[in-house]
């Protein structure tokens, strides 16, 4: 039998009109966001159906609408039939939405927990100006030297280790474009600016860190009901405390997704089920492992597919 295990994506991945057939065809889906809008005190379904885009992209508003269509297509999966994966892992805020679907935390809680871990991130750009680019087809070691050479008085620093040829940048504005700048002259392929408007994973985020750690310790988590690889130590965690000590530190600390990807491999997990908007986390696995067969689950005809063939 394969081995299966589940990613969730994170920030980027939502756009207006995510999971609208499956939300019409799964009642279960539809009572997800009914839920999720009663906690937050707004119509969710009607963001994301609706928009506008620049309310959907807003943080504190992005973050509880993935987390609530990853939790929405998790639910229908259960509700179906399918099969419980070996292992999760979720990238950034996508191991949030891996910590409801092992049963770490209440969706309710989690809902809360994400909408005001967005609300710290951004304040964080109130009075500083920050940007994310994506960097393709340059190695790990020159890029960290090329942030290292360009920050002069600034902050720039790898924020994502997506796969073997493609990093994320992050920190402040003037100095991400300055490094963006010598990744292109050193030979990097591509330089694409992220529609996300933090710079998540990188020091800035430590005093955002410290108030969060504080709202995590007013939730109840509870042990791992599945194996969930974090994205801070690359560890799967059943200790509480160890777990809420990871969601505090990934708020600074790079996302190492490559190697998240390729300790699943070495497991002998053979198909990624991508639980969640868009397939960014299906496109990396390509480029990370060609031993893993990975499939975004975001719509109807792909959930059937997945259903009557895993």
């Amino acid at each position: 039998m394969t081995q299966l295990a589940f990613v969730f994506p994170g920030q980027g991945s939502q756009h207006i009109g995510m999971l609208k057939d499956l939300i019409a065809k799964y009642p279960i889906a539809r009572e997800t966001f009914q839920e999720a809008s009663y906690t937050l005190g707004y119509d969710l379904l009607k963001l994301v159906h609706q928009g506008p885009n620049e309310d959907l992209n807003k943080t504190c508003k992005t973050q509880p609408a993935i987390l609530t269509a990853s939790v929405a297509i998790y639910r229908i999966w259960k509700q179906q039939g399918g099969r419980t994966p070996v292992f999760m892992a979720g990238h950034s805020l996508g191991e949030y939405s891996a910590l409801v679907c092992a049963d770490v935390i209440t969706f309710p809680d989690t809902i809360k927990v994400v909408e005001f871990r967005g609300k710290l991130m951004q304040e964080i750009v109130e009075n500083r100006t920050s940007a994310m680019h994506a960097i393709i087809g340059l190695n790990e070691i020159k890029i960290q030297q090329i942030c290292e050479e360009t920050k002069k008085n600034q902050i720039v620093s790898i924020a994502s280790f997506n796969a073997t040829d493609q990093y994320v940048i992050t920190g402040d504005k003037e100095a991400v474009e300055r490094a963006s700048i010598a990744c292109k002259l050193a030979g990097a392929k591509y330089i694409i600016p992220l529609i996300v408007g933090i710079p998540a994973h990188c020091v800035l985020m430590k005093s955002a860190a410290i108030k969060l750690a504080s709202e995590l310790e007013k939730i109840i988590f509870k042990i791992p009901s599945i194996s969930i690889i974090n994205n801070v130590d690359v560890k799967i965690e059943y200790d509480i405390s160890e777990i809420r000590s990871a969601l505090v530190r990934q708020m600074y600390s790079p996302v190492r997704w490559s190697e998240i990807i390729k300790s699943m491999a070495k497991q002998r997990i053979t198909i990624l089920l991508e639980i969640g908007p868009g397939k960014v986390l299906s496109n990396l696995t390509k480029r990370i492992s060609s031993n893993l067969t990975s499939i975004s689950i975001n719509n109807s005809h792909a959930l059937s597919i997945a259903l009557d063939n895993i």
